[in-house]
């Protein structure tokens, strides 16, 4: 069968016209802003508007829109950001804007995750909640991510009788604008906090402004604000027809001299067809390292991007022993991988990554390697590259010729797109780039949006921020504001068929504490189940401490990762609490760094990583009785007593000790795991795994799956419609 494989053109930017920009404004030399920018920079000044939207296409210069008037006027805007690894790529974005627009209010840029926040606390010596005011006080752009924003308004950073509105009341004043990056890579869950988070902004603090950058529109997220009375704005130069897709090199170059601006380069696309089996990119690759090592001997720098850490770590080491004798640098960068690496890999003649490189962190390449889960994943990843003409090395400018990508497809996406009696596409062709993501997006496989979740779930957050309000040493203060919260959720989270009535969820939070006193005899903590409702991430029950002995950084040996992957994936060794600590402390000590405690005080068990298995081993959770009629409660429910079982595994007891006494927010489904998969079109790393109880245990396939955590509150959305197609005939 003949390869197939397309050409998409490139893409050019409209420049903003002389009277798109806002008068006063002096820009750079030979700086000329695309239209979205300056109608970024417009919104923003607008006192009419309070939310935009930017749609611009990956690499079209979104950030330096959002941070114009920071280098323009003395204004401050705070950057949330999903991942730590693109946090660290705008600070030096940012600090190269800085250089080139010299303000005469140069803005103090300063990045903070969870964990600088505790170093930041330790080495001041303060708390974390004085440490975060403090750090924000010395900050006009400040980095950070939307867990530190959300878990503000939670009131993680107080004491008990300190006041609610102590940190929020603050530190959300500081700030003109709030701005969130790459929102479509988002969950359901984070987004019902994000807009309870700026419901709450609106009706306790003065009016604040909130970016949201992202090239796929939320229709889910813009509906609701609309419908909360929010001014919206939307910035889409696609429908604005602000880009053109050039034939020809005349018409390229006609473009470059009208002030056009290239924003993606031409790329020849590869479709390389695979069986939809857990190693199949792994050994296509390596099956064509020589293929690889053609393109990196042509001059190309380039990208593998995987679903799995694993499979990263196994090529990292196949491609660094077979690269090396070439001269040519190989690194990865995982969220397993440590900061140094990380920071290093982007340098790097090929990097290998997961999906810490896939969102929205500009590196320089010209050949990609990659495969995806969904629509969303293929378009995140494909635009990884094409965004710039070359790179540095040793102070020389090096020009890439010609770009190139190669998508590891499943068949059946390939057979779709190229296929049948009217496929999408035909190999050869050339085409534009926003009719292609249409093309995925019709054929590839579609998520479950999980649009129930805000209704049953996101008032959880809501119920709690009103009572946080109703608190006596603010309750007068915010009386008003109290009251006009709770309506605003109540409008934006309910349906057509149901209102939501924010007194019944809070009778609901107290019959899961009841529950769980019961379960525990009185002897539990807390209430799990909203605890874990109103996380933000998740609660990760299932967290392990790994002391990482492949990593050549002795202070970033220190990690967490959920036991389902080390089971499966990982050689490890088990080790005493104590002894973790002990070289935590040691390494801490000897090289004058600090290296957070706090993220290892829940761990479930703590280990010595020494590698990586060619292969996934089986396993299995269990639980001691008869799991049916809890299957059938078709609830959310805290359970106690779950183990794992897997033989031969000789210390999988002294986890099993730690994990059955663990309080686990679950739900457990009487259906299998592939079927349950299957029906609800659940993204690739939900966490759904299979488990048997007393009677099943020795089946061959369990007959149950469990859901941990957010998974969990997600799956009870979808309870209604599994139990009402309970007796279908059902075939993979």
């Amino acid at each position: 069968m003949s390869e197939d494989k397309i050409t998409l053109k490139p893409v050019y930017s409209c420049p903003a016209s002389a009277s798109d920009i806002p008068k006063g404004v002096k820009l750079p030399k030979d700086l000329v802003l695309s239209w979205h920018q300056a109608d970024t920079l417009k919104a923003i000044r607008d006192p009419n508007i309070e939310v935009i939207f930017n749609y611009a296409i990956t690499g079209d210069g979104k950030s330096l829109g959002s941070y114009l008037e920071s280098l323009l006027e003395y204004f401050t805007i705070l950057g949330l950001y999903p991942t730590n690894e693109l946090a660290r790529d705008q600070e030096m974005q940012i600090g190269g804007y800085i250089k080139l627009f010299e303000p005469e209010h140069e803005p103090r840029v300063h990045r903070l995750s969870g964990q600088e926040l505790e170093i930041y606390a330790e080495q001041e010596k303060l708390k974390k909640g004085t440490a975060l005011e403090t750090r924000v006080g010395q900050t006009e752009i400040l980095l950070a991510n939307p867990d530190i924003f959300h878990y503000l308004h939670q009131g993680a950073y107080l004491f008990v009788n300190d006041s609610p509105d102590k940190l929020w009341g603050r530190i959300v004043k500081r700030f003109n604008v709030i701005l969130f990056d790459e929102f479509h890579v988002f969950q359901v869950p984070q987004i019902a906090s994000v807009i309870n988070a700026m419901l709450f902004i609106r009706r306790t603090n003065r009016r604040k402004k909130f970016l949201f950058l992202s090239a796929t529109p939320n229709p889910q997220l813009v509906d609701r604000l609309k419908l909360a009375g929010f001014r919206c704005y939307e910035i889409d130069p696609l429908k604005e027809n602000k880009y053109k897709f050039p034939d020809t090199m005349a018409e390229c170059q006609q473009l470059k001299s009208e002030g056009w601006r290239q924003v993606s380069r031409q790329i020849v696309l590869h479709f390389v067809r695979l069986e939809p089996t857990s190693k199949a990119s792994e050994t296509w690759l390596k099956d064509n390292s020589e293929l690889i090592l053609a393109h990196l001997q042509g001059g190309s720098k380039g990208a593998i991007i995987l679903n799995s850490i694993a499979a990263v770590k196994r090529l990292t080491n196949f491609f660094d022993n077979f690269l090396k004798p070439y001269g040519f640098k190989v690194s990865e960068n995982t969220g397993l991988s440590g900061k140094r690496t990380k920071e290093e890999s982007l340098e790097a003649d090929l990097v290998l990554g997961t999906s810490t490189i896939d969102v929205g962190v500009d590196f320089k390449i010209n050949a990609l390697f990659f495969e995806s889960a969904d629509a969303g994943s293929f378009i995140q990843r494909l635009g990884r590259l094409g965004r710039h003409d070359g790179y540095e090395r040793n102070g020389q400018h090096i020009i890439f010729n010609g770009f190139t990508a190669y998508a590891l497809a499943p068949n059946f996406l390939i057979d779709k797109l190229f296929r049948g009696d009217s496929p999408s596409l035909k190999s050869d062709e050339v085409y534009e780039r926003p009719f292609f993501h249409e093309q995925i997006r019709a054929n590839y496989r579609k998520i479950n949006n999980f649009e129930g979740y805000y209704l049953k779930w996101g008032t959880v957050q809501s119920m709690r921020l009103v009572r946080q309000l109703g608190h006596p040493n603010v309750k007068q203060q915010y009386k008003d504001s109290q009251e006009a919260f709770k309506k605003d959720c109540e409008l934006v989270f309910s349906t057509d068929k149901r209102k939501v009535n924010l007194k019944a969820v809070f009778v609901r939070s107290k019959e899961w504490e009841s529950e769980w006193q019961q379960l525990s005899a009185g002897k539990g903590k807390g209430n799990p189940i909203l605890d874990e409702a109103t996380s933000f991430r998740g609660t990760s029950s299932l967290l392990c401490g790994i002391y990482d002995t492949t990593e050549t950084n002795e202070v970033d040996k220190f990690k967490t990762y959920d036991l389902p992957g080390i089971l499966s994936n990982l050689e490890i060794e088990p080790m005493k609490g104590t002894e973790f600590e002990r070289l935590r402390h040691a390494i801490a000590e000897r090289t004058s760094t600090s290296i957070p405690k706090s993220r290892y005080e829940y761990c479930l068990g703590f280990m010595k990583l020494l590698g990586y298995r060619e292969e996934r081993l089986d396993w299995k959770f269990t639980y001691p009785g008869n799991l049916e009629p809890i299957a059938h409660t078709w609830k959310v429910q805290v359970l106690l007593g779950i183990q794992v079982w897997q033989p031969g595994n000789y210390w999988i007891s002294e986890i099993n000790k730690q994990l059955k006494k663990q309080a686990l927010v679950s739900y457990i489904l009487p259906l299998r795991l592939d079927e349950v998969r299957w029906r609800l079109r659940l993204p690739m790393h939900f966490d759904i795994y299979p488990i048997s109880d007393q009677s099943s245990v020795h089946d061959a396939t369990p007959p149950y799956c469990i859901a941990f955590g957010h998974s969990a509150l997600l799956v009870d959305t979808q309870a209604n419609w599994l139990k009402s197609k309970g007796n279908e005939i059902w075939v993979i």
